[in-house]
C-alpha cells in the first residue's frame, strides 16, 4: 500500500500540469498542447548541460539539487486517502512544513548568488509570501491535529480517528485554504504569472532565470511535487468530511488543482504586487478562523 501512495503521488504531480494546460486552451477555444507536453521540454531539459556565470559559486549550482531533495522528502509524508506515506512519524506535519522552507531558503540564496538586481527581487518577494502563507499552513495542520489528535500526516488521516460530521463545516474549510495555498506555493494566478518574463508580472520564475538544462529540470520537477503536496493535502481533507478513501482522494486532488487553477488563470487576471499580500493574509485569517472554530467545537463536545 505505501507504494501505491508513491505511485498515486507521482501520478497527481505529473498530470497535474498538463490538466491545468488543456483546461486553459479548452476555456479559450484552442487546441492547445499535449497533454504531456511537460514531460517531452522535462526530457529535452535533463539532456542539456548547464551553464554556469563566473560571478556565482558553489551555493548556485546545488540549490537546485536541495530545493528537489526538499520537495521529495515533503512529498512522501502526505497519505493518498487512506493508504500511509513512504514517510511516517509523530511531528511529520511541522518537519513537511520546514523541509518545504529550507527548499525555498536554498533557491532564495542561489538567486541572490547572481548579484542580479532582477533575481534579487524575485527572491526578495518568494521570501516575504513565504513569511506570509507560513501562519496559513501552519494553522491549517494545526487544525487538522485538533480534530484527530495526532501531528503525524498518517494519524490525521486514519478513517479510525476521523472527525464527527459536526466538523464537516470545519473540515471543508480547512480544504478551501490549503486550496488557496496551492495558487500562493505553486506561482499561480492570481499571486503570480508564470507564462511570462516580465519584471513586474511573476515571482518565482525570475529566481530561475540563471537556470538551465538538468539544474532547470530539478526545479520544475521540485514545483509539480509542491503542487501534488499540497493537492493532496486538500484533496484528503475534504474527501475526510465525506469518505477518505485513496480511489476518491487521487482524482479529487487532480480535479482541485487542475481545473480550480485552469479555471482561475483562463478568467482571472493576475493581482497587483500590493493586493498579494491581502490575498495571503486573508487565506491566514481563513486558517485562523477554521482553527477556533475547531477548538470551539471541541469544548462544546467536552462539556456535553
Amino acid at each position: 500500500m505505501t507504494l501505491l501512495n508513491t505511485f498515486l503521488l507521482l501520478a497527481v504531480a505529473l498530470a497535474t500540469p498538463g490538466l491545468i494546460n488543456r483546461i486553459r486552451a479548452r476555456l479559450a477555444g484552442r487546441r492547445g498542447i499535449r497533454f504531456m507536453q511537460h514531460l517531452y521540454d522535462l526530457r529535452l531539459h535533463l539532456r542539456k548541460g548547464a551553464v554556469y556565470s563566473s560571478t556565482t559559486t558553489a551555493l548556485f549550482r546545488t540549490a537546485p539539487s536541495v530545493y528537489l531533495g526538499a520537495a521529495i522528502v515533503a512529498a512522501l509524508t502526505i497519505p493518498v486517502g487512506d493508504l500511509r506515506p513512504l514517510l511516517a512519524f509523530e511531528g511529520d506535519l511541522v518537519c513537511m512544513a520546514y523541509t518545504l522552507a529550507l527548499g525555498r531558503f536554498a533557491l532564495i540564496l542561489a538567486a541572490m548568488d547572481t548579484g542580479s538586481a532582477f533575481e534579487g527581487m524575485g527572491a526578495s518577494r518568494e521570501a516575504l509570501y513565504g513569511a506570509l502563507v507560513e501562519p496559513a499552513l501552519m494553522l491549517a495542520g494545526g487544525t487538522l491535529a485538533l480534530l484527530t489528535g495526532g501531528t503525524s500526516f498518517a494519524r490525521i488521516f486514519d478513517p479510525a480517528v476521523m472527525p464527527g460530521a459536526q466538523f464537516v463545516i470545519v473540515l471543508l474549510l480547512t480544504a478551501y485554504v490549503l486550496v488557496k495555498i496551492v495558487f500562493t506555493e505553486s506561482g499561480r494566478v492570481p499571486v503570480d504569472d508564470p507564462r511570462t518574463h516580465l519584471e513586474l508580472t511573476m515571482i518565482h520564475e525570475v529566481m530561475c532565470l540563471d537556470y538551465c538544462g538538468v539544474d532547470l529540470a530539478m526545479i520544475k520537477m521540485a514545483g509539480w511535487l509542491k503542487t501534488a503536496l499540497f493537492s493532496l493535502l486538500a484533496a484528503d481533507t475534504l474527501a475526510a468530511a465525506f469518505c477518505l478513501r485513496w480511489w476518491i482522494a487521487a482524482p479529487l486532488a487532480l480535479l482541485l488543482t487542475g481545473v480550480s487553477v485552469g479555471v482561475v488563470e483562463s478568467t482571472q487576471a493576475r493581482n497587483k504586487l500590493v493586493r498579494n499580500t491581502t490575498f495571503i493574509l486573508t487565506v491566514a485569517a481563513l486558517a485562523a478562523l477554521a482553527f477556533f472554530t475547531a477548538y470551539l467545537l471541541q469544548l462544546n463536545i467536552g462539556l456535553a
